[in-house]
C-alpha cells in the first residue's frame, strides 16, 4: 500500500509540474512575442503652434446700470385721481406723470393767498401812515413781519399743493406701472421706475494688483449673451479711489453710449478691459494643455524618420510648459513650446515619453478665441 501510494504521488506531481511548466513556457512566450512586436502607436490629433496678436487685458463681470435711473415714488401720501402715463412711454423732463387728490390743499392755498394779500395791504397801509408821522417804526415793523409769515405759509403750501403732481425728474423711458387710480398712495411707494438709455455704465471689480494698469479713458470691450454677434465699447470713467477690504478689490465703472437701446439696467456682462499693445504670443487650444501636481505640460510630436515598414515615424515628448492669458478655447504658452512645434490637442491620457503615435486631425477641438454659444 505504502508503494503504491508512493507511486500514485509520484504520477500527481509529474502531471502537475508539467502542467504548470507548460503555463509558465506559455506565459514567457506570449511576453516575448508581445516585447518583439513593440508597443502599438497610439491615434491622437494635434496642432501647430504659432504666434498669434495678444491684446493684453482684464476680464470681468460688469453689471449695467442707467447713467440716470430712479424708482419713482412720492413724497407724500394721497389718492391717486389721474394717472398721466403709458406703460413703457418716453417722456420729456417734467412732464407729469401722476396726479394725487389736492381739494384740500388747494383749498387751503386760496385762504393763505388771501391772508397774505390783506397782510399786505395792511403793511403798504401802515407803510403810508408812517411816512405821514401818524404811527410809529415799530408797527410798521410788526405788519412787514406778519405779511412775510403769510408769504411763508403760501410758499409752503404751494409746494405742498406741487408735491401733490408727480413729474418725471428727467427724460427717459418708463417701466411697468405699480399703482392704479382710485389707490391710496403712501409715501415711497414705488410708481414705476424711469431710466435713461442713452448712456450706461458698466462697473465691475478688479483685483487691487491691477491697479498699475488701470487709468481713465482706457477702451473697455463689453459682450453679453443677449447679443453675442455684438461688442460694446466704452471708456474707463471712474475708479473708486477706495478698495474692498474684505476682497481687495477695486470697483471700476466704464461709460457706454447705447444709441439703440439694446443695453438695459440689470444686464451683466463680460468686460474686457485693454491695457496695452498687442503682442505676440505662441497660442495652442486649451485641450493641449494637461495639469497636474507637477505643472502644466503639454506633448510635443517629433518625425524620428521611417520604420520598418517605410512609414513615418512619430514618436510623442512631454514637455512641461509655463501658460499666460487665456481667451476663449486658447491658451497662450510663455515657455516651452516653439513656434512650429507639432503639439498633441486630444488623446494625451494614453501617451507617455516615447510612445509612438499616429495622427488623425478629422475631428480637432475648437480653437477660437471668442467661442459663441450655438443655438440648438
Amino acid at each position: 500500500m505504502v508503494k503504491r501510494m508512493l507511486i500514485m504521488l509520484i504520477v500527481v506531481g509529474v502531471v502537475l509540474g508539467g502542467v504548470f511548466g507548460f503555463i509558465e513556457f506559455k506565459g514567457r512566450m506570449i511576453k516575448q512575442f508581445m516585447m518583439s512586436q513593440g508597443e502599438p502607436p497610439q491615434t491622437v490629433s494635434t496642432i501647430t503652434a504659432s504666434f498669434q496678436d495678444w491684446l493684453p487685458e482684464l476680464e470681468a463681470v460688469s453689471t449695467l446700470r442707467a447713467a440716470q435711473g430712479v424708482e419713482l415714488s412720492s413724497e407724500v401720501a394721497g389718492l391717486v385721481s389721474e394717472i398721466q402715463f403709458k406703460q413703457g412711454d418716453n417722456v420729456a423732463a417734467h412732464a407729469p406723470l401722476v396726479q394725487l387728490r389736492a381739494d384740500d390743499e388747494i383749498a387751503k392755498l386760496k385762504s393763505l393767498n388771501a391772508t397774505a394779500e390783506l397782510a399786505r395791504i395792511t403793511f403798504r397801509r401802515s407803510e403810508a401812515q408812517f411816512h405821514a408821522k401818524a404811527i410809529s417804526q415799530q408797527t410798521v415793523d410788526i405788519d412787514r413781519a406778519n405779511l412775510n409769515i403769510a408769504l411763508a405759509n403760501v410758499a409752503a403750501q404751494q409746494a405742498l399743493v406741487d408735491k401733490k403732481t408727480i413729474r418725471a425728474p428727467f427724460a427717459g423711458q418708463l417701466g411697468i406701472r405699480n399703482i392704479d387710480p382710485g389707490q391710496f398712495l403712501d409715501a415711497g411707494v414705488s410708481i414705476t421706475n424711469l431710466q435713461n438709455l442713452d448712456t450706461v455704465y458698466a462697473d465691475f471689480y478688479l483685483p487691487q494688483q491691477n491697479l498699475a494698469v488701470l487709468k481713465i479713458g482706457q477702451t473697455v470691450n463689453l459682450k453679453t449673451d443677449a447679443y453675442p454677434a455684438q461688442d460694446f465699447a466704452g471708456v474707463i470713467s471712474v475708479i473708486d479711489p477706495k478698495v474692498d477690504r474684505n476682497t481687495r478689490n477695486v470697483l471700476v465703472r466704464a461709460t457706454l453710449n447705447n444709441p439703440g437701446h439694446r443695453l438695459i439696467p440689470g444686464m451683466y456682462a463680460k468686460a474686457h478691459v485693454v491695457t496695452g499693445d498687442a503682442q505676440p504670443l505662441i497660442t495652442v487650444p486649451r485641450t493641449a494643455i494637461s495639469f497636474n501636481a507637477l505643472g502644466a505640460s503639454v506633448f510635443v510630436v517629433e518625425d524620428k524618420g521611417k520604420d520598418d515598414k517605410g512609414q513615418a515615424k512619430l514618436v510623442a515628448h512631454q514637455v512641461f510648459v509655463a501658460t499666460g492669458a487665456a481667451r476663449g478655447d486658447q491658451i497662450s504658452v510663455l515657455k516651452g513650446v516653439k513656434d512650429g512645434d507639432t503639439v498633441v490637442t486630444t488623446g494625451q491620457v494614453k501617451l507617455h515619453n516615447g510612445t509612438t503615435v499616429l495622427v488623425n486631425n478629422t475631428q480637432l477641438p475648437s480653437n477660437d478665441p471668442a467661442p459663441q454659444p450655438i443655438d440648438q
